[in-house]
């Protein structure tokens, strides 16, 4: 064979003979194929086993059971003015929908002792074989008291809520009850000169016009916030608490309440309870937010310190895309039940224009508390849930007591005319 008839170099001859060069590029091509492949294989399979376990906390409102065991044994220290009856009215709840036992105050009471130092036999049926799932009305914390009434298996969490608005609040609602407050025109007036109007030695009747949450986890509102005495507190706080919620960030802490307790997620929705309208809250001005940030200079270092607390936690057990994600699907579902439950678009009503007297709450001090209106021609099924999600917290109190306790007499509310 002459020179000129050879195959060229690189290319196949007219029969289809080898060539090297094309057949490595082949190769290398089908290497970074099944390659490709393996990675979006590997994509799908991680994109599933994220929607798995993201679903398997949620079950529907009406029905349906989440995957793994929920924490079924909590305890509640429901502080005063945090948005904590929004809470309370998620415990009570959950505790109705899964027939669980209450700890609720004994005989006529509406609060568990309050403001008294918390004792067992404040509970109604507490020494009998009664056993107590949930307890989360308010109260003075006690822990051995407490702990005569819960199982050793208890969750603990609480709420707070930032001391400048929690004393407004307080200042507005206690106004006819704390003495601290009675002779004081306005919040303004009071911070300017709290000690004119505050006496140390009647505790028990102005626990709500200082360093109220401190007061309500068992410790002294008059003590001076010295260093190592603050510090040891709050170490004692988060020795015996699993979690603090923040009251600002309520969608925040309620989404980590909800990993931490298993629960699925219309376990955590809720609509704002025992809230005021805009005419009943005060503006203050700068300088009265710094007094009244002296003057409850233990609340303040508590709510710094758990405020942090919660965010590190939230940045560690989700991250900031995955917490958006789950705010929105809260406030997503919360729209959808306010759509489906409530009148005029879920907008909150003045007590006098709630249609269902059974649903109008308190009334306190100057407060104008706001309620719900249910729309109408809900089945009966519907109604039902939708009423519980609209209940204020001393009309659900009375009804899970007559539930847990058909033998005794009913709670007595005296507003209701009941």
């Amino acid at each position: 064979m002459s020179p000129s008839n050879l195959p060229r170099a690189g290319k196949p001859d007219l029969l289809g003979a080898p060539n090297e060069a094309a057949d490595a590029e082949l190769a290398e091509c089908r290497y970074f194929r099944v390659l490709l492949l393996l990675l979006l294989a590997l994509t799908v399979l991680l994109l599933a086993r994220f929607l798995h376990s993201d679903s398997e906390l949620d079950t529907p409102l009406f029905g349906g059971q989440a995957e793994g065991p929920p924490v079924t044994n909590i305890m509640f220290l429901k502080t005063h003015k945090t948005a904590s009856s929004t809470v309370l009215n998620i415990l009570y709840r959950f505790a109705e929908t899964h027939n669980l036992s209450v700890a609720l105050p004994a005989g006529s009471r509406v609060h568990l002792g309050y403001p008294w130092r918390f004792l067992a036999r404040y509970v109604e049926g507490v020494g009998s074989q009664q056993q107590f799932n949930i307890m989360c009305n308010h109260l003075r914390f006690n822990l051995p008291e407490v702990q005569k009434v819960m199982p050793n298996d208890t969750f603990y969490f609480s709420i707070l809520r930032n001391p400048v608005f929690q004393l407004e609040s307080s200042f507005i609602y206690y106004k006819t009850y704390a003495p601290a407050f009675w002779g004081a025109p306005s919040l303004d007036a009071f911070l300017a000169s709290p000690r004119t109007f505050y006496n140390d030695s009647r505790l028990l009747r102005n626990v709500y016009a200082k360093n109220n949450m401190w007061f309500d986890f068992g410790f002294n509102p008059n003590a001076p916030p010295e260093e190592g005495y603050v510090r040891a507190r709050i170490a004692e706080v988060e020795r015996r608490f699993q979690l603090v919620l923040i009251a600002e960030h309520l969608d925040e802490s309620l989404v980590l309440l909800r990993r931490r307790l298993r629960w699925a997620l219309d376990d955590v929705v809720a609509f704002r309870l025992n809230s005021r309208s805009a005419r009943s809250v005060t503006h203050l001005a700068p300088e009265t937010r710094e007094r009244a940030r002296s003057w409850c200079a233990l609340d303040w270092r508590l709510y710094e310190h758990f405020n942090r607390t919660l965010w590190g936690q939230l940045r560690a057990e989700l991250g900031p895309r995955r917490l958006r994600e789950e705010v929105e699907r809260l406030r997503a579902r919360r729209r959808e039940l306010a759509t489906l439950c409530l009148q005029d678009g879920g907008a909150p009503k003045n007590h006098t224009q709630i249609r269902d007297p059974r649903l109008r709450p308190y009334q306190s001090g100057r407060a104008d508390i706001l309620g719900y209106n249910l729309r109408p021609g809900l089945d009966n099924q519907t109604l039902g849930v939708c009423r519980r999600l609209v209940m204020p917290e001393l009309q659900y109190m009375a009804r899970l007591y007559a539930l847990q306790f058909p033998e005794k007499p009913r709670k007595n509310i005296p507003f209701l005319g009941a």
